[in-house]
């Protein structure tokens, strides 16, 4: 990925539009730039088609059509794309998911916030990581709000 095309645009897929509508007023609020979508092959598409690209995508793993282990799979497939962040931002939280996404290539797990405050701490807390250095074990994978 040529660093100049990335920016601090986050990517956030989910087919809740609820959900969409609580992370853009969380990103909001707290000065973050977020770009929405219902379906992941959107999510793709806009990454093929810059700009902008996403300095951090965040994936509900939840979806019809593909679901957010697919996503992730061909995120990490691609050569162009396999170092974007990946922020698996779900409610399904138990440990077996949890280890599928860290052997997939997730970078960090977040348990879906019920409320405002929670999601912007969870949004700070990803836009202050240094994923460059960033190399998480089963202890630092999974953040809780």
């Amino acid at each position: 990925m040529d660093p100049e095309q990335k920016t601090t645009t986050f990517f956030y897929v989910d087919d809740d539009s609820d959900d969409l509508s609580f992370f853009q007023e969380a990103a909001d609020e707290i000065g973050k730039t977020v770009r929405l979508f219902e379906l992941g092959d959107d999510m793709i598409f806009s990454l093929k088609n810059p700009p902008p690209l996403p300095s951090v995508v965040f994936l509900d793993l939840n979806m019809p059509i593909k679901n957010g282990f697919e996503i992730l799979q061909e995120i990490r497939a691609s050569e162009t794309f396999r170092n974007i962040p990946i922020v698996v931002y779900s409610t399904s939280n138990g440990i077996d998911t949890i280890i599928k996404c860290f052997e997939l290539g997730a970078n960090l797990f977040i348990t879906k916030a019920i409320s405002i405050a929670g999601l912007k701490k969870a949004i700070m807390h990803v836009a202050e990581i240094d994923w460059d250095n960033f190399k998480p074990d089963l202890k630092s994978f999974v953040y809780k709000v």
